[in-house]
């Protein structure tokens, strides 16, 4: 689809949504980023799932990668609030017939580098993390925190400084910290961290379609009304 018909598109579907709710999508699309990422790694309570998911929206946290292999992901959507449609989940299991290998080398590929949260030697504070790469935070269980595999891919070792008996935070309490501390710090810097054109396009366009009532009947109605395709990607690949 051309970038003018597509734009006809979103006028169509803004037309199903309040004028109020468009304000709140741009507000809140203006502050997302995806120069910073979260991985989750055989994270399987559903209340720390689901918290996790929730701050990752809080902060402007789009991309949150899934390592499932041995343990379902299942968020409580009673704790996510309904974060869950806003953030994008990209999920490595036997469900979707990737692994953990394939998300790091996914990440890698695309530029960033991993951060793994962990008590072992060599871990820096947080706040010594510097910004000028793309990075993913990944964090593990609570129990045994992440795998030896992560561990050998990640590129620092990463950790939030304790003074009490206790060595670590309940995941979803880390998860929030660590998110609050980078994304401060990243917004007040120079990094590229907003989204590109494009993406911020794309986003909008899925958030309105989501926001509107029977958002994939509007769209087919659209189509149909415009005489095309009613398989037309809306997007380039």
């Amino acid at each position: 689809m051309n970038p003018t018909t597509r734009a006809q598109l979103v006028d169509f579907l803004s037309q199903f949504v309040s004028g109020q709710k468009l304000a709140r999508l741009d507000e809140v699309l203006a502050n997302r980023t995806r120069y910073l990422s979260v991985l989750l790694e055989e994270i399987y309570q559903p209340h720390n799932a689901s918290a996790c998911i929730r701050s990752c929206d809080c902060f402007g946290v789009q991309d949150i990668h899934i390592i499932e292999e041995r343990n379902q992901f299942q968020p409580n959507k009673d704790v996510t609030m309904g974060s869950t449609k806003w953030v994008s989940l990209h999920r490595y299991g036997p469900d979707t017939g990737l692994t953990g290998a394939d998300a790091v080398a996914g990440l890698k590929a695309a530029g960033y580098r991993l951060a793994a949260t962990t008590l072992r030697p060599g871990a820096i504070p947080l706040s010594e993390l510097d910004l000028s790469q793309k990075t993913v935070l990944c964090f593990g269980t609570e129990e045994q925190g992440l795998s030896e595999a992560l561990h050998e891919a990640a590129d620092v070792f990463v950790h939030i400084p304790m003074v009490g008996f206790t060595q670590s935070f309940n995941i979803s309490v880390s998860v929030a910290l660590c998110l609050y501390e980078m994304t401060g710090r990243l917004r007040q810097s120079d990094a590229p961290w907003q989204l590109e054109p494009l993406e911020q396009e794309r986003l909008r366009y899925e958030w309105i379609k989501l926001a509107s009532n029977q958002g994939d009947a509007l769209v087919r109605r659209f189509l149909s009304d415009h005489g095309l395709p009613l398989d037309s990607a809306i997007f380039p690949a």
